[in-house]
């Protein structure tokens, strides 16, 4: 009992500290040891923070895709820059843990409404002006570099 207080303690009070006591715990496989309640926590900290992540990208995908189709004399490189940054980061992400593909498919018809609603602040648009259906389709956005006209 008094090791959990310890860990709770190291964990409140110098997180990398924790991380690497917890780390090294596990390589020596000292499990008694190991703070699991925080531990747990944490990893599922990383998976959601994994999924913010990609919704984060998608909706500035699709945000400057739509500034860039809609406003096209207004274009700016870094629209372009930023559309190639963030497909780059929705493929890495996909790469590195396939099994977001159904999440990125799931929450592809929302991240196009909150892009929309950015574009429209971000432009002066009217929200009208934007198809109130995504004109992208998801394999477009990840699997190519081609730019809306």
């Amino acid at each position: 009992m008094p090791t959990q207080i310890n860990h709770t303690t190291l964990y409140e009070t110098d997180y990398l500290r924790w991380l690497e006591t917890t780390a090294q715990k596990l390589r020596n496989q000292n499990y008694k040891e190991v703070d699991w309640e925080n531990l747990i926590e944490e990893i599922e900290d990383m998976g959601r923070s994994e999924r913010r992540s990609l919704k984060s990208n998608l909706i500035v995908l699709l945000l400057h895709l739509l500034k860039w189709e809609f406003q096209p004399l207004e274009r700016k490189g870094g629209w372009e820059s930023s559309i190639i940054e963030h497909r780059s980061r929705i493929r890495d992400a996909l790469k590195d843990s396939p099994s977001l593909k159904p999440y990125l498919e799931g929450i592809f018809a929302e991240s196009y409404t909150e892009a929309r609603k950015r574009a429209r602040a971000e432009t002066g648009l009217l929200l009208e002006a934007f198809p109130s259906q995504c004109p992208y389709k998801l394999t477009e956005l990840t699997d190519s570099d081609i730019l809306p006209q």
